[in-house]
């Protein structure tokens, strides 16, 4: 991944129990700020997600694209871009270590491009913000659950 942004953070978890929630879709709109919808289809031999259709909904940003997943058991996530109205690249990843403690360090990687014009420096502040604020909030429900 080009240009990415990397983040971690340390959740009170096993690694199953943050890919657990991780890979329940039909639950984002309940924690993920914004996130109107986020419809599965498709589905591995593990029966999780191949492709997620998502709708943001943040003034004053509102999206719908898609995005495809490929999953490596409870180690690691990533995805890519199928379609979307704003988003014109998005790939992206969360890798899970167990720190062997009962904890568990997550790693989101992200690389956007959007299909309006921004410069290079607002682009990484608005991933890094994407970033901190998806890693807060998969913690808090993980922790919560």
């Amino acid at each position: 991944m080009a240009d990415q942004t990397t983040s971690s953070i340390i959740v009170q978890a096993s690694p199953t129990a943050v890919m657990d929630v991780i890979a329940d879709f039909p639950a984002y709109p309940q924690w993920v700020k914004g996130m109107a919808v986020a419809q599965a289809s498709g589905s591995t031999p593990e029966g999780r997600a191949e492709k997620v259709r998502f709708v943001l909904d943040v003034p004053p940003i509102k999206d719908d694209y898609t995005l495809a997943y490929t999953w490596d058991g409870d180690r690691k996530v990533s995805w890519t871009l199928v379609d979307g109205t704003l988003l014109k690249t998005m790939n992206g990843a969360y890798l899970l270590r167990d720190l062997g403690d009962g904890t568990t360090e997550v790693t989101y990687q992200l690389a956007l491009d959007l299909a309006i014009p921004l410069i290079g420096m607002l682009k990484r502040k608005g991933e890094k913000i994407l970033i901190e604020t998806a890693l807060r909030g998969l913690k808090t429900r993980v922790e919560s659950l």
